[in-house]
């Protein structure tokens, strides 16, 4: 591999991963809901499931007539989790649900465009302090629902900079965060928005094609050797400085 390619910086092939999917698979227009609100049950849904499994639970609570505030206020937490059964872990998931909805009536008045409108980082705080909410979860809500520039740093994303040796094995949610954000720091606040949205859709569409637990790389559109550089050794990613910027 010649030197300018070993020598290029991790946010920039990033970046340039990103441009490739892109190409490969156009606009993914992601979140796939109908209303910010689907977005977030959507959000505590995919939790160590499939995209297919979320499917199958929000086509029940839509036929149920629930996919919104009022509905799954007012609905039994025992009959929600039957709804949302094929997700998996339905207890856990329908009781971290009705905390949510408790939360935005107890801080927000019932309104997510109330919630919408707090500081990036305070809002952060607030939803993983709430059961069953993760940095991953948070940072999909915050970015899918209430539009804040938050990159989402999944597993599909920490396996791709891993397997192409932008980071060491043992690397942390927040180290893999900071490298996105570094990707697109060059970018307005609003283009931020528009392609951390469209780079997580991508990367989570690489994931389901190609770059499984079993990685499948025949025909990936990462498969070329400017995307493979030496690999990295352990320790050798900085510390990540704030993952989150504000708004």
């Amino acid at each position: 591999m010649p030197k300018s390619e070993a020598r290029i910086k991790p946010a920039k092939l990033l970046r340039q991963m990103y441009v490739a999917l892109a190409d490969a698979y156009g606009p993914q227009q992601w979140w796939p809901a109908e209303t910010p609100f689907e977005v977030i049950v959507g959000a505590y849904l995919t939790q160590n499931t499939s995209w297919q499994a979320v499917e199958k639970s929000i086509k029940n609570l839509r036929n149920k007539d629930v996919l919104n505030l009022e509905g799954l206020r007012t609905i039994s937490e025992t009959e929600l989790q039957v709804l949302i059964k094929p997700s998996g872990f339905m207890r856990r998931k329908a009781a971290s649900i009705k905390a949510f909805i408790h939360f935005l009536d107890r801080q927000y008045d019932g309104s997510l465009a109330q919630f919408s409108l707090q500081e990036t980082e305070e809002a952060r705080a607030q939803l993983l302090a709430l059961p069953g909410v993760g940095p991953e979860t948070a940072d999909a809500i915050l970015l899918y629902a209430l539009g804040k520039p938050v990159m989402v740093a999944d597993e599909y994303l920490r396996r791709l900079v891993m397997r192409h040796g932008l980071v060491h094995e043992k690397v942390r949610y927040t180290e893999v965060q900071q490298l996105a954000l570094d990707a697109f720091a060059d970018d307005s606040i609003t283009s931020r928005i528009q392609h951390y949205n469209e780079f997580h859709a991508v990367v989570v569409e690489l994931g389901k094609r190609h770059c499984r637990r079993q990685p499948d790389c025949d025909g990936c559109p990462l498969s070329k050797p400017v995307f493979h550089p030496p690999r990295l050794t352990s320790g050798t990613v900085k510390p990540a400085r704030k993952a989150v910027t504000r708004k």
